[in-house]
């Protein structure tokens, strides 16, 4: 536990950036869950990539006050053009494993049962897939988007 507290002492932004990751996927999930439970449950990628676009547009701004605020020396409209390729290369990777789940591994119902289905797409798509995908997009942003401002 000591190194995580050593880890996000010497990179703040990354605790920032988690923080509002956190918040980003509870955004996910409600829209995620009530799509997938209420309005299409027969396409429950669909509701995902839903879920995870909403919760992109929301870390944009979040990200860019107050995870990177001390960094950014790109232009607004080019630094959101970077944004939306590594959000959509994130939407990618996050989704990829519940669809590896549904529809290559066949852990959809009648094939196994609801339970079954249902603890495959969670632990697929909001948790591996959702690590995967925190993991590159916090290398992304700081490599690519939110760039350390030049020294004057």
């Amino acid at each position: 536990m000591d190194a995580v507290f050593r880890l996000l002492r010497r990179y703040p932004s990354a605790g920032r950036f988690l923080v509002v990751g956190g918040i980003g996927f509870l955004i996910t999930m409600v829209i995620n869950y009530g799509l997938k439970l209420f309005v299409i449950p027969q396409h429950p990628v669909t509701a995902l990539v839903i879920g995870t676009v909403v919760a992109t547009v929301v870390s944009y701004w979040m990200n860019k006050k107050w995870s990177f605020g001390d960094r950014g020396g790109r232009h607004t409209g080019l630094e959101m053009l970077y944004f939306v390729i590594v959000s959509a290369i994130g939407i990618g990777l996050n989704s990829a494993p519940l669809w590896l789940s549904r529809y290559a591994f066949g852990l959809e119902v009648p094939h196994v049962s609801l339970a079954t289905q249902e603890i495959a797409d969670f632990v697929s798509g909001p948790v591996i897939g959702t690590m995967i995908a925190m993991v590159f997009r916090y290398w992304a942003m700081a490599r690519w988007v939110f760039v350390q401002r030049a020294e004057v």
